[in-house]
């Protein structure tokens, strides 16, 4: 009896082994070749990653004379991220990038985070932005598992804070803002490649396999500007000086060559440096008031009425008026700011002597009356500072700009005596850039 209750002992774990081997092998039978094709997709998406090529921003350059001096370069910078999930010593990780990064780290409690992170299952922490190569390597060389890096650029500036308005400068997010890196970002961007490719737990390219599918970085264009790096200079310095001579607190300055409209300088102070935009406290610093700040330009505007009254033909170079420094425009009185000219005048000396009643004489000339201002004078006058000058639109200049405002006839304000005080560049609004 005992040995038939042995043999059929025996007998059962046979047939219960062989039942075990029989599900393992349906099991891997399954696993290995009627769910090959999902399990295979599974660990390529674990080992397999889809990272961002970024590419270079294009370079910003002046005229040196005859050669270009650049005033706006790349340098190459690091980000260091922390996988929650993977770290393995966090006191170890914490002390690494305190010591190393430094100013550089953007979180205060890094193992508080990692906690935090692990609870809500993040998967990427920013520790640290705008590491240089160094930096990078010595944190690389702890081996701290669930660190890594990601490169990148940030904008440099060799001229400091040379026409820091008119080239603006590049933000946290890789974004120009104001100036020439705002106006040209898509042209400086360039579009970024893609790599699909193996990699270990850091998410370091291995670079193996057949699977890596990589679409070029395709870089921004370098643009290079009208401006001269030593006229900029120079205007910059003499803006200054004519500032402190007459106690003012803001500037403006333009240069532009007359004979091709090329600007050559432009200029605005205070300045600041664009490489430390965001240490700036005022933000209307940024503005380039040359192009952004419209005021009333003043006796300035007098060539431009008098140009439209010549060409209108209301007056010539020897057109004659009588000048008693007041002139009446309905319930208003003009006169001139300098008084004493009196008499027979030329329109040639009511430029000499910057005569506002010279001017809204010719106003008047330009109507069909002849000594009053009138609906058609008026029409007249618009047409010249809107169709022909182009006051109060846009010039089309490769930066932001705000035109200014004329008001026209066909509003309430365009009456006699706007019109009458826009002669002489008041009671309108342009932008410096206009004007020149």
């Amino acid at each position: 009896m005992l040995g038939f209750k042995i043999k059929n002992r025996v007998s059962w774990l046979a047939i219960a082994m062989i039942a075990i081997f029989a599900v393992i092998t349906a099991q891997l039978f399954r696993i290995q070749i009627i769910d090959h094709d999902t399990y295979r997709e599974q660990a390529e998406a674990e080992a397999i990653k889809q990272l961002v090529v970024p590419a270079q921003r294009g370079l910003i350059y002046m005229r040196d004379m005859d050669n270009f001096a650049p005033v706006v370069l790349n340098e190459q910078v690091f980000l260091a991220f922390v996988d929650p999930m993977v770290v393995a010593d966090a006191v170890k990780v914490e002390d690494v990038l305190k010591k190393v990064a430094g100013g550089n780290l953007t979180v205060s409690n890094l193992a508080d985070m990692l906690r935090e992170g692990f609870d809500a299952g993040s998967r990427y922490i920013v520790v640290a932005r705008g590491l240089s190569r160094a930096q990078a390597e010595m944190i690389k060389a702890e081996n701290l598992t669930g660190v890594g890096f990601t490169s990148g650029t940030r904008r440099v500036y060799p001229e400091g804070n040379l026409a820091s308005q008119t080239l603006g400068f590049m933000n946290g997010e890789g974004v120009g803002q104001y100036g020439i890196e705002q106006a040209l970002n898509e042209r400086l961007s360039g579009k970024d490649g893609l790599l699909q490719t193996v990699t270990d737990i850091n998410n370091v390219p291995l670079t193996i396999g057949d699977k890596n599918i990589r679409e070029p970085a395709v870089d921004g264009e370098n643009i290079v500007l009208t401006i001269d790096r030593n006229i900029q200079a120079l205007t910059e310095k003499a803006l200054k000086s004519g500032m402190e001579k007459a106690e003012a607190t803001r500037g403006s300055a333009l240069v532009m060559n007359p004979r091709n409209g090329e600007i050559l300088a432009m200029a605005n102070l205070p300045d600041f440096s664009p490489a430390e935009f965001d240490k700036v406290e005022d933000a209307s610093l940024f503005q380039n008031a040359v192009v952004m700040d419209p005021y009333e330009p003043g006796s300035v505007t007098k060539a431009f009425t008098m140009a439209a009254g010549l060409d209108s033909g209301a007056v010539r170079p020897d057109s004659t008026y009588n000048n008693t420094d007041y002139i009446q425009v309905e319930d208003r009185q003009i006169t001139n700011a300098h008084k004493g000219y009196l008499g027979t005048m030329t329109m040639q000396d009511v430029l000499n002597q910057s005569l506002n009643t010279g001017v809204v004489t010719v106003l008047m000339r330009m109507g069909e009356s002849g000594d009053r201002i009138t609906s058609n004078s008026i029409d007249k006058l618009f047409g010249y500072f809107d169709g022909r000058f182009h006051f109060g639109r846009l010039t089309g200049v490769e930066v932001a700009e705000n035109p200014g405002v004329v008001v026209s006839p066909k509003e309430v304000e365009g009456n006699a005596v706007r019109y009458s005080n826009m002669t002489f560049g008041q009671g309108m609004n342009v932008n410096m850039l206009t004007m020149v």
